[in-house]
């Protein structure tokens, strides 16, 4: 991401060679938030050739100050996937690439659960929060999609009346310590129509992927 041509080459590799339907990238680059102009060529392939983006939060703000507990994983990670999904939006990528593939790993992180506070703040401080876009930052929840993985049912509640199933996809960050050990087990255990569920556990992924479930029938 730090060299714009390399980063083109590549995602053309990946879609063109080797036939995937998208990328990952971290959440920030060398410490510069994704909003930054120099990486909006990238995200302006990405939506020409239908290249998916899949963001995982790394390189943790605030890291090195809250090593002890594990604090970087349990309180950064949230934090860091907000930082990225309101760089994205209040630094205007999301408007000016409208059609750009693209998903927040995490239930998106701590953004679904503070996104009103995210707008108040837009209203309040606009000569802060919108210098390089004026739209509501809530309006754009309709633009991206988010992993379900958020380990907790009442949360997964939530997501949904926020955000709304067709824009979730099964997540599970397997096989790490904070993955879903049993993907799709939290989704299966809820009280939710087989709709719903087959939505959350393969019908958003398909869709963010531009894959035909159907090919993937036994």
């Amino acid at each position: 991401m730090q060299n714009t041509d390399l980063a083109m080459a590549e995602m053309d590799r990946c879609v063109s060679n080797l036939n995937f339907p998208g990328i990952q990238i971290g959440s920030n680059i060398n410490g510069l938030n994704l909003s930054e102009e120099k990486f909006h060529p990238i995200f302006e392939h990405a939506e020409n050739i239908g290249c998916s983006l899949f963001i995982h939060p790394w390189e943790m703000m605030g890291e090195s100050d809250m090593q002890k507990y594990w604090l970087p994983w349990l309180v950064g990670m949230p934090a860091e996937t907000s930082r990225a999904i309101c760089s994205l939006i209040l630094g205007g990528v999301l408007e000016k690439y409208p059609n750009l593939k693209i998903a927040f790993a995490h239930g998106g992180g701590a953004f679904p659960f503070t996104a009103g506070r995210v707008d108040h703040g837009f209203n309040v401080r606009p000569d802060l929060c919108a210098v390089d876009n004026s739209i509501l930052p809530s309006s754009y929840m309709k633009n991206f999609y988010v992993d379900s993985l958020v380990h907790n049912k009442h949360a997964m509640d939530f997501l949904i009346q926020t955000i709304g199933a067709e824009r979730i996809a099964m997540g599970s960050d397997y096989p790490f310590p904070l993955g879903e050990h049993h993907p799709g087990k939290l989704i299966e255990s809820m009280d939710l129509s087989e709709f719903i569920k087959q939505r959350l556990l393969a019908g958003t992924a398909l869709e963010w992927l531009g894959l035909n479930g159907n090919d993937f029938l036994g």
